[in-house]
């Protein structure tokens, strides 16, 4: 029978710490529900980080179809806003040819950018606003306001030049996203209003995680992330860039660099890895919209729930 399709896009969001298994779940949910998936990891929108990202295996792309994996490469910039309008774009032709809609990934904020808008979506970034803030006790708020000429006239126009909070938060935009405020707030955008979307969160146990966690490194570690950091810097991809200082590439470049044995290396990218998760978890644990299973022996219940969001698409 034809599909009816719902009035705007629905959209179900996979949330979750590092090596928690969203991947799997959208991958089967996809399968399952006639689905494609729409990555909102911001390592694996990169180019040749393969292993240390966790990026779908070629048999996982060929299973589902993944959107915004591999599209830039490593040393070109890529932030919220941009993945913003990419997955606009998606969502858009998804929307418009009935597929259902998944989107996996492990970074929060593009999730919130994308769900609430660019700026309404953009937390607060404490070492941005430190960095703001000894501008202004060096400089003087005069100099601060004059940063901000410099980057958005146009916002800056419409700001009082000793009103620091709306000052610091134009910047702070700005900074965080590479484009100016004045310009995300006239761009024809959608906001919240224009999706119906489902969060499903997936969490363990705080000791399965970890368990989960060394078992992935350790597999990376099999896999060749050592080769593909060489192969990165072959490349000319240097250690300095901004992906190659994630977790994971950073450690196998200070061991590259002789900064220390493997095996202390492998150890950093087990803790750090750890570290993350635990502030992944602070996070989302503050997001009520979140409803939370575990992976595996919550797969049925999960599939349930998402067949159900998504009935809209597919009425007899």
């Amino acid at each position: 029978m034809q599909k009816v399709k719902p009035d705007k896009p629905k959209l179900i969001v996979v949330l979750g710490p590092t090596a928690v298994g969203k991947s799997a779940v959208g991958i089967d949910m996809a399968k399952k529900l006639g689905g494609e998936i729409i990555n909102a990891d911001s390592l694996q929108v990169y180019k040749y980080l393969d292993i240390g990202t966790a990026k779908p295996s070629s048999e996982e792309l060929r299973e589902a179809r993944h959107h915004l994996i591999d599209i830039v490469s490593p040393d070109e910039d890529f932030n919220a806003g941009m993945f913003r309008s990419r997955a606009a774009s998606v969502i858009g032709n998804l929307y418009n040819s009935g597929k259902n809609i998944i989107i996996v990934g492990g970074t929060y904020l593009y999730v919130k950018v994308l769900l609430s808008g660019l700026i309404e979506g953009l937390p607060a970034n404490q070492e941005i606003r430190d960095n703001i803030k000894k501008l202004r006790s060096i400089f003087g708020l005069p100099y601060v306001y004059d940063r901000l000429c410099l980057l958005d006239s146009e916002s800056a126009s419409k700001i009082h030049p000793n009103d620091y909070v709306r000052i610091e938060r134009a910047l702070e935009v700005n900074y965080l996203t590479g484009q100016k405020m004045s310009e995300l707030q006239s761009r024809h955008s959608f906001h919240e209003q224009d999706f119906e979307y489902l969060k499903i969160g997936i969490s363990l146990y705080r000791e399965s995680l970890r368990e989960r966690i060394d078992e992935r490194v350790d597999a990376m570690m099999e896999a060749g992330l050592v080769d593909e950091v060489k192969r990165l810097r072959d490349m000319g991809y240097t250690s300095d860039l901004k992906p190659m200082q994630s977790i994971g590439y950073k450690e196998i470049n200070q061991f590259l660099d002789g900064d220390v044995d493997l095996e202390r290396a492998i150890e950093l990218i087990k803790r750090d890895t750890k570290r993350f998760a635990k502030r992944q978890m602070t996070w989302l644990n503050k997001d009520k919209e979140i409803k939370w299973f575990e992976p595996d022996s919550d797969n049925e219940q999960i599939l349930n729930l998402a067949g159900k969001f998504f009935e809209g698409h597919h009425k007899e």
